[in-house]
């Protein structure tokens, strides 16, 4: 078996992800890998998205997905729609149905480009979450930064994507608060027993959301998907927003909203751009990589 495999450097609304091909292997992309590519400027990234031989009937993958610390996340929505655009292009398929840890996901690629990937069902029930303890209302928990007579962030609405998340509701642009500083501190705050994403957001109109994500393994991040997902849920749930709503990523280089639809199936659907930027290939056991310019978008 060969140390290298092809990988592609891509993002999602600016999140940076890592797509590696581990088709036709049985080994994994180590944590060690993962550390090692993050702390190259070159291959930094937000998560890989390791794609290797489907292990359930009617899948075209299963899907590993490693943070930028080593450890492992349960979704990424912008690394499916990455996952997606390297597989339409390389098997001219527009259409896919992915096994994740969290669950089946199912993916399509549309003629303008566009991505659109069924995140499934979002999940309230605060040890299901999880949470350290019970909440009846997850929609408002208590939970809080600051002076307690003033706090800075207060109240979050907490839910699951697959993955734990907290959106503190805000009344200016998120870009004007120190998530750099809060994030940590709230990721791994004793309520969330396997951390949790942080996002800020700001409600622009019953049908737009302007938000700002710390994520969990992954820290400040340019886009979240999922975060994106569970704020807008969290904004219909909460009665800010419609049921359907286009997500301004305030921190995203990448002016282009991402769309997500909670629809009356109760399942999450999340549109969006991706976006290859160059390929090469990579140890997975060590995370050695080189850049290979004959490897075009279609290299997976």
């Amino acid at each position: 078996m060969s140390n290298t495999v092809e990988f592609a450097k891509m993002n999602g609304l600016g999140n940076k992800i890592l797509v590696i091909n581990m088709r036709g292997r049985n080994d994994k992309v180590t944590p060690q890998a993962a550390i090692a590519l993050n702390a190259d400027a070159e291959t930094q990234f937000d998560q890989i998205m390791a794609i290797h031989d489907p292990r359930a009937q009617g899948t075209d993958a299963y899907i590993d997905i490693l943070n930028s610390d080593g450890s492992k996340a349960q979704a990424c929505g912008n690394g499916t729609r990455c996952v997606v655009q390297a597989l339409a292009t390389e098997t001219g398929k527009k259409a896919f149905t992915f096994q994740t840890v969290a669950g089946i996901l199912n993916a399509v690629e549309h003629e303008d480009g566009t991505i659109s990937v069924d995140m499934g069902k979002p999940v309230f029930e605060w040890d299901r979450i999880p949470l350290a303890e019970e909440f009846h209302d997850t929609s408002r928990i208590e939970l809080q930064i600051g002076p307690i007579d003033n706090p800075v962030l207060h109240s979050p609405s907490a839910m699951s994507m697959g993955n734990p998340h907290a959106i503190f509701w805000v009344d200016r642009d998120p870009m004007s608060f120190d998530l750099e500083r809060f994030g940590p501190l709230l990721e791994n705050h004793p309520v969330f027993p396997e951390k949790a994403n942080i996002t800020l957001a700001q409600v622009i109109s019953d049908s737009a959301l302007r938000t700002r994500t710390w994520e969990r393994g992954a820290g400040l991040t340019l886009a979240c998907g999922s975060a994106a997902c569970a704020s807008a849920v969290s904004a219909a749930r909460t009665g800010r927003t419609r049921r359907r709503v286009t997500i301004d990523v305030a921190s995203s280089p990448i002016r282009q909203p991402l769309t997500i639809e909670w629809r009356e199936d109760d399942h999450v659907v999340m549109t969006g751009p991706a976006e290859w930027e160059w390929s090469g290939m990579v140890d997975p056991s060590s995370g050695t990589w080189s850049r290979d310019a004959a490897l075009g978008a279609e290299a997976l």
